[in-house]
């Protein structure tokens, strides 16, 4: 079941939203303010947030933009709900990061059909973002390597690394290349920076019994991705 984070200060909106979602099959957490709403989201985590602008504390707009700024919750889909309806408002929330903007008095109906909208599209975009290889699968939206039953997690650069690789099999790269692709040409440190994501990658997927070694060093040019034997032909 889904879980909507409802954020709202008003009591008769809370209760509409979490009647006609709950009957729609999803959960429902309710915030009455903005660092309630930050605290349930860094809680829960939840697959979507239904958004006032006008809060107590903090308000719709500081919300929006401190979700888009924390790496664990920038992906979380937001829906502003706002009786602010100037363009310039509905301007500046998609501005700062929500992916639609509803204006009050609203149709419940037509905002479980915009939740909807917005869960298939980040189902969808989920799914463009797991690279899978047989028994392996390496899933972006969580920085996660799967392999089998087993599962170990990755920091940012680690993942971004083996998945940049790992959308390229069977190409080598020099340190050169991957330090500019992964860390930007701007980067002060040195091409050793590759060599010691490589290691470190090595020594977590180590821990996850039974899984081939997935990144080959090719000695004098660097390295490259290599597809888990089950599924080469």
């Amino acid at each position: 079941m889904p879980l909507v984070l409802v954020v709202d200060d008003e009591e008769h909106i809370q209760k509409l939203l979490q009647f006609t979602l709950s009957k729609e099959g999803f959960q429902v957490l309710v915030a009455a303010d903005g660092p309630q709403a930050l605290q349930l989201a860094r809680q829960h985590r939840p697959d979507i947030i239904v958004l006032d602008l006008m809060l107590p504390a903090l308000d719709g707009f500081s919300v929006c933009e401190l979700l888009r700024r924390d790496p664990s919750l920038k992906d979380i889909p937001v829906i502003v709900l706002s009786a602010r309806g100037a363009e310039e408002d509905k301007v500046r929330g998609l501005d700062i990061g929500a992916d639609d903007y509803v204006t009050k008095p609203f149709s419940p109906r037509e905002l479980v059909a915009r939740v909807k909208a917005q869960l298939r599209r980040q189902q969808a975009q989920s799914e463009r973002e797991k690279l899978v290889y047989g028994s392996l699968v390496i899933d972006r939206e969580r920085y996660a390597v799967a392999w089998k039953e087993h599962c170990q997690y990755l920091t940012p650069k680690e993942f971004d690394l083996l998945y940049f690789l790992a959308t390229h099999p069977g190409r080598v790269f020099s340190r050169e290349h991957l330090l500019d692709q992964i860390w930007g040409y701007d980067y002060l440190g040195g091409a050793r920076t590759v060599d010691v994501h490589v290691r470190y990658i090595r020594q977590k997927l180590e821990q996850l019994p039974g899984a081939p070694q997935l990144i080959e060093t090719v000695r004098g040019v660097g390295y490259r991705f290599r597809q888990p034997e089950e599924n080469q032909s």
